[in-house]
């Protein structure tokens, strides 16, 4: 089962693990889903993803409508512990351990984040999270060679077809054609739209050419997080605390879940304190949109 999961992923840079949530599991989620909404929607929780920006530094103001909701971890979101069972369980951290080859004990909290139906439609260009499109094709194939220090999924609570990827376009550089597209080019050569159903898990490599078309119209609640391995130093610092988890994660506690999960879960905050004390000044933002 690893072999698979890291061949797929190797391959084509993603793998889907279907009907991951019982019944029960993803009625708890909504819940907690919807109760934060309102939250964002009222103005009572202001680390958002607002409308129309793509990447942080995002403002905290709601008006102009909301895309996500960020840090569901946080020690004053209400539903934390709800969440927090979603982020630390036995699916989600074994999973992380296959795709990396590695022990839970190098494992790093990071982002937890939530991506709901937005106030209007909106769409994501074409993007690699952690390399920028003004790369040249060297600095492009650099980045892309460096090791994959992380996981990153979205566990869709909502049947979900909002991703879009090239699969394999996480081996090599962009085309010319590639490069040449429209930002919001919507027939990509080789694209393929990603259908999840409601507690279908996917986990991808987060520097696959992909984008996000997201529909006012549709419900959409997709809980979206990454796991860190302890080698990952500045590039994943970077690409974490710039959403701001250094200003509360000194403050977060788990007692909420239950013994294991608990000791995980501090062992694996602890690790990003850390990370953040070694690697976190003059880090920036990993692209200016």
């Amino acid at each position: 089962m690893a072999t698979d999961l890291k061949s797929a992923l190797a391959s084509q840079g993603y793998v889907i693990l279907p009907s991951t949530l019982s019944s029960t599991e993803i009625s708890s989620l909504r819940s907690a889903c919807h109760e934060a909404r309102s939250l964002a929607d009222s103005g009572r929780w202001c680390h958002l993803r607002t409308l129309p920006k793509q990447f942080p530094p995002w403002s905290s103001d709601p008006t102009e409508g909301i895309w996500g909701i960020q840090h569901l971890l946080h020690p004053d979101m209400p539903s934390r512990d709800v969440f927090a069972a979603s982020y630390f369980n036995d699916t989600i951290v074994g999973t992380v351990e296959r795709l990396l080859d590695c022990r839970e004990d190098c494992l790093v909290m990071e982002l937890f984040n939530l991506l709901i139906r937005p106030t209007r439609d909106f769409e994501l260009r074409w993007h690699r999270d952690d390399i920028p499109p003004s790369a040249s094709v060297q600095e492009e194939q650099r980045r892309l060679e460096e090791p994959a220090w992380h996981a990153q999924w979205n566990l869709a609570l909502y049947d979900d077809e909002s991703l879009i990827v090239v699969p394999g376009s996480h081996k090599r550089v962009r085309t010319e054609e590639e490069r040449a597209a429209d930002s919001y080019e919507n027939n990509m050569p080789g694209q393929l739209v990603v259908t999840l159903k409601a507690g279908d898990l996917i986990f991808y490599n987060n520097n696959i050419l992909h984008r996000g078309v997201y529909d006012s119209g549709k419900e959409r609640m997709t809980l979206h997080g990454s796991v860190g391995h302890v080698a990952g130093g500045k590039a994943r610092a970077r690409n974490v605390l710039q959403h701001g988890l250094g200003e509360w994660v000194e403050r977060c506690r788990f007692d909420g879940l239950d013994g294991g999960r608990r000791e995980r879960a501090e062992l694996m905050r602890q690790r990003l304190v850390e990370m953040g004390r070694v690697e976190g000044d003059g880090l920036g933002f990993s692209q200016d949109d």
